[in-house]
This record gives C-alpha cells, structure tokens and sequence, in this order.
C-alpha cells in the first residue's frame, strides 16, 4: 500500500472533511426517530432520502417485511416497522460495496431525552448524535467526496438505512441480505467501539426468544392434581437453559410472565430468554440444546410449549478477508495521522448479518463517542471529519486496487 496520499486523494479527503456534517447530526438529532415511532421515522426517513439524493444512482424507500411478537398471554400479533431505505449506484461497476446504517434510535417519543447541548466544547450530547445520526452523516459526507476520485467509476454501492436495528432489525434483515450479495466488502456505521476510535472486531451472535407454555387450568385447593402449572414449567425451563453457560456462550432468562390469583393453577407463562453465542459451532449447539430442552420439560409437566424469535444476530468471527479489511481501514488510518486498532466486543449489529452472508465487514466505521442508549450519550465533533476522511480514503484505495487488497 502506497505510503503517502496521491494529490487526487488528497482533495478527496479535504472535501470529506469539509462536509457539512455538524449541521446534518443537529438537524437528525432533532427528530425522534424512536424505533416505534412511525411518524418520526417517516420523517427522518424522508430526511434522509432528500440528503442521500445528492448522490447518483436510485432511491428506494421500502416497506419492511412482516414482523410478529408475543404478549404476555402468548398471544401472536403483527409489529409494524418503518420503511427502510436503499440507495444504488453504479450497480454494473466491477466493485461492488454495501454501507449500511440505521435511522432508529433507542429514545421513544415520550422519552425525556429530546435535545442536543454542548458538554465542552467540541463534545456534543444529543440523542442518536452517536448511535447513529453521527454515522450516517459521515458515510453521506464521504461518499459525496468520492465522486471526485478520478477512479469512482469502478467502484459501485448500495446504501441501505434502515429502521429497526434496535430492535433486531426483524423487518429489514431479507434487505440486509439481498444487499450484501455480490459485495466485495461492507461497512456499517456503528460509532467506534472506543471513546479513542478503536473498531470493534469479532463479535458473538444473539437470539432472543419468547418461549409461550400453555398448562392446564385448576383450583389450587379443590383439585391442583388437574392442573398442568405452566409458571413452574417455565421456571424449570429457566434453569435448565441457565444451566448451559459457558465459555462461548451466555444465557439471560429475563423475565416470566403469566399466571393469576393464588387459589388458580396458572394455565400460561412466557418466557423471554436472550442467548449469545460466541462462534456458529456454539450458536448450533444451543439451538440444538434449547430444542431438547422445550421438548424434555414439556413432556416433564404434560404440557405444550411453543418457541418464538430467533439467532437473528448470527455470530461474527473474524476471518482472513475480514483481518484484511480491518488491516486497510487501519493502514488508510495512518497515512491520516489516526492511529486505529481493534479489538473483540460483545455487543451485536448489523455486521453480525452482512458477516454472516460472507462478506467481510468492518462495522464501527462511525463517529468516536460513547454513553451511547442513555441520556449522556456523546459525539466528539471532531471526529465527524477524522471519520469522514477515512471512509473516503478507503473508498479511493479501494476503487483503485480494492480486490488485491482484501479479495
């Protein structure tokens, strides 16, 4: 890799940094864009489509595929998500790239957290000002800086943005997939996973689970014998999945709901498990075991018990294209004066689903920050241009010799 910035790198990055990326995150900041919030992501999504139209290529805003939840009583019901959008350019270029970010916060309308104030100066608190309005500025600022690479017609992208990665990303993950193939590469503007701009590297998957268990109903004097307890069923489920903790793989049985008066044998209980798994070897085995074991405690207490959600965060190991890619993103980061390394994080994303369909992907490509999914969350407003630079550069080195350096 060349050493030192070519003069058409050179007013590539001058205009990334040049960006008008402040304004951008204080505008977005001001709408609440809650992942429940419709009306709001209505809004920020068609924000975002005015502002993405700065660059070639087609814009679609797209209806999320249908998603279900269970209530407390078990009961099965349609959620309804925000429309997700998709940017394509130069869809015949012989490079084909993915940068995807997501317009959701975790801040409700009805959450206290509203607005934006300066700390310090140059450190910004705001709700999404990290996570991820921050981000999504930076991929807008650099990719508009791109267009003036001599070589940008070798490269072609899609951008999806898209609605509910707070939640999971239930109803834009088919996007997320039909997105990433073909793709050389991908980048995800998640915010740095460190204050100092470290990129975060493997991380585990995730499943959350709502397993509804359906008893029989009975007088808690007269004739408990006819009873089928579906509370105590769920808690024997609870400590069986507890009971596969181990290296390489968590389990949080959160919450039991269900039951009724004290002189009633409960006839239903759900129980909401998170389940985390290091590596794809580790994500089978607990599928395979959370199988056996809705299926062993069921016939233990005679009754039925229903399995809801999903791995929908697979894990995502780090393979040798992927080290490739953190090796460039760190390599361009030097010849920028930004020392960039990376390290193994426990958190998930929507990497952990690009990673999945075997593209290599760096995920914390966004702004530096932290605090983030609480009211002390915070941009670091220098860090919008340092990052903006650096997804630009990266673009550059990769439009000109992108498939000898990670293919």
């Amino acid at each position: 890799m060349t050493e030192a910035l070519t003069s058409a790198e050179q007013v590539v990055v001058e205009q990334a940094m040049a960006a008008p990326m402040l304004d951008q995150v204080l505008g977005w900041a001001a709408i609440n864009s809650g992942s429940r919030n419709l009306a709001g992501l209505a809004t920020m999504a068609e924000q975002l489509a005015q502002g993405f139209a700065a660059l070639p290529g087609e814009i679609d805003l797209l209806a999320p595929e249908p998603v279900t939840k269970i209530d407390a009583q078990g009961r099965e019901s349609d959620v309804t998500h925000g429309r997700n959008l998709l940017l394509t350019v130069r869809p015949q270029a012989p490079i084909q790239l993915l940068l995807t970010g997501h317009m959701d916060t975790v801040f409700e309308a009805d959450h206290p957290f509203q607005t934006c104030q300066w700390l310090s100066p140059g450190v910004l608190n705001g709700p999404g000002v990290a996570d991820m309005k921050g981000g999504i500025a930076v991929m807008l600022g650099a990719l508009k800086a791109f267009e003036a690479c001599p070589d940008h017609e070798k490269i072609g992208y899609q951008v999806v943005l898209n609605s509910d990665e707070e939640v999971g990303s239930p109803g834009s993950a088919p996007l997320l997939r039909r997105a990433a193939s073909g793709k050389l590469a991908a980048f995800t503007y998640e915010p740095s996973a460190l204050p100092d701009g470290t990129l975060a590297g493997a991380r585990p998957g995730s499943g959350n689970f709502s397993i509804v268990v359906k008893g029989r109903s009975a007088h808690a004097g007269r004739n408990p014998q006819d009873g089928r307890n579906a509370v105590i069923a769920a808690a024997d489920l609870a400590l069986r999945l507890s009971a596969l903790v181990r290296p390489g793989l968590s389990v949080n049985c959160a919450k039991i709901e269900g039951g009724g008066p004290n002189n009633v044998v409960p006839d239903h209980a759900v129980l909401r498990v998170n389940i985390r798994p290091l590596t794809p070897e580790d994500q089978t085995f607990a599928e395979q075991a959370l199988d056996r074991m809705i299926a062993e405690v069921a016939a233990a207490h005679d009754l039925h018990i229903h399995r809801h959600g999903s791995f929908a965060r697979p894990p995502k190991p780090i393979d040798a294209p992927g080290r490739k890619l953190l090796e460039l993103v760190r390599d361009c980061g030097r010849l920028l004066g930004q020392e960039i390394g990376w390290k193994d994080t426990g958190g998930v994303c929507d990497g952990n689903n690009i990673a999945a369909c075997g593209v290599p992907v760096v995920d914390t490509m966004g702004v530096r920050g932290g605090s983030i999914h609480s009211a002390e969350e915070y941009l670091i407003a220098d860090s919008l241009g340092e990052r903006a630079a650096l997804s630009a550069l990266l673009l550059c080195r990769l439009a000109r010799d992108g498939r000898a350096l990670i293919g």
